[in-house]
């Protein structure tokens, strides 16, 4: 595999990472991760060296419903790919994350950016990240307007769902 179509491949992987967030889907998450001994780093959410905490935190609070209704809802947009191949089966990342959230929990929408640094290794002939570090830049969290109404969209199963 050429250095461009690693890159490529990464690139596609942090993509399908992100997406998996987005639409609560907890077994496309785990698998953008190498099956055992992943360093995962974000920051107030906590440290893990393993995929596995992270995803049960993940499926509590992203699939968290109140009557039948999620009401989590994230919007992550990465930005600014810096990826180095190390050699044929390794690579290092750099991306900038721009985050949104709305919770109707206690109706607050946070807003935040960040960097993430990763480590990637090819797994099983698939590029996997080994490390995933995200360290905050700023946040802002802000009371949802009086009156204002969240329409939930439709989480239709995604392939991996099914």
């Amino acid at each position: 595999m050429s250095a461009t179509d690693a890159i490529d491949a990464i690139c596609r992987l942090k993509y399908r990472y992100w997406r998996a967030c987005d639409a609560k889907d907890p077994k496309t998450f785990r698998e953008c991760f190498i099956r055992s001994g992943a360093h995962i780093d974000y920051g107030r959410l906590g440290a893990f060296d393993d995929v596995e905490p992270m995803a049960r935190i993940f499926e509590q609070v992203a699939r968290h419903q109140v009557d039948g209704q999620y009401v989590i809802f994230d919007m992550h947009h990465g930005a600014h790919p810096d990826i180095t191949p190390t050699s044929d089966t390794t690579a290092t990342g750099r991306w900038t994350l721009s985050f949104r959230q709305v919770n109707l929990l206690d109706r607050t929408e946070t807003l935040m950016s960040g960097e993430y640094d990763d480590e990637y290794v090819v797994e099983d002939g698939e590029w996997r990240m080994s490390r995933c570090v995200f360290t905050e830049r700023w946040a802002l969290r802000q009371r949802l307007a009086e009156g204002a109404e969240v329409i939930p969209g439709t989480f239709a199963p995604t392939e991996s769902q099914r």
